[in-house]
């Protein structure tokens, strides 16, 4: 196997085992030399392996004592935080605090849209509307998803702030997986189309606040479903 997959192996596992709790905050990990022994693999290896882990502020090398495991709270990567809290029964709350997420960069998002979008924006818009609306039919989630996926892609882009799809890039990543379990419910589809419906109209009106604030009614309709439909069911 070529290193760097090794590497990516050693950094998964030892993130797997602190996101389960057998490596707590404030843990100091085995020496390198043990780790090695562990996964059969060089010191080299579990040098980069671990450098992986505190580059996103899961771990702190403190020289001349050792690496230390910090508390979920510290880190920096989403994906990360989320298999941490997912790992330890949380997964709903992560979903709120998604929404949450959302709607901060979303609803601002939006009002930018609304200022500042074109005609090709409009047209892209309608476009996965109708995919919405067909998958819906057919009863495809899958095609949903990516549907509804690419009608917010839209609408960030139309805001004409570069910085805004590449902060939201990770959330988005995480939707993509996610999003099937609240998609695959009809009613939640209906009502989601009928949230991106009212979008679209202002948007295609050119009207800021408007789009503001059917995305912001978006984002708590979204709540509701899950509060509604996923998480009364468990």
């Amino acid at each position: 196997m070529a290193r760097d997959s090794l590497v990516s192996v050693v950094s998964n596992d030892v993130l797997e085992r602190i996101v389960s709790g057998e490596l707590p905050p404030g843990t100091m990990l085995p020496s390198e030399a043990v780790i090695g022994t562990q996964f059969d693999v060089s010191r080299l290896t579990v040098r980069e392996a671990l450098k992986q882990l505190a580059a996103i502020n899961v771990l702190t090398a403190v020289r001349g004592r050792g690496t230390y495991v910090n508390d979920v709270s510290q880190w920096t990567s989403i994906d990360a935080v989320v298999r941490a809290a997912s790992s330890s029964g949380r997964a709903h709350e992560v979903s709120i605090q998604m929404l949450e997420m959302r709607r901060i960069i979303e609803v601002g998002a939006a009002e930018l849209a609304g200022a500042r979008r074109t005609e090709d924006d409009v047209a892209a818009l309608r476009e996965h509307l109708d995919r919405m609306r067909e998958s819906h039919a057919a009863s495809d989630v899958d095609g949903f998803v990516q549907a509804d996926l690419a009608f917010h892609d839209v609408i960030l882009a139309a805001s004409g702030n570069l910085l805004v799809p590449a902060v939201y890039d990770p959330v988005r990543r995480l939707l993509s997986q996610t999003r099937r379990e609240t998609s695959a419910v009809p009613a939640i589809q209906v009502n989601a189309i009928a949230m991106h419906e009212n979008i679209l109209a202002a948007m295609a009106d050119s009207d800021p606040e408007r789009t503001r604030a059917a995305m912001a009614e978006h984002m708590q309709q979204t709540l509701d479903d899950l509060h509604a439909f996923v998480i009364a069911d468990t």
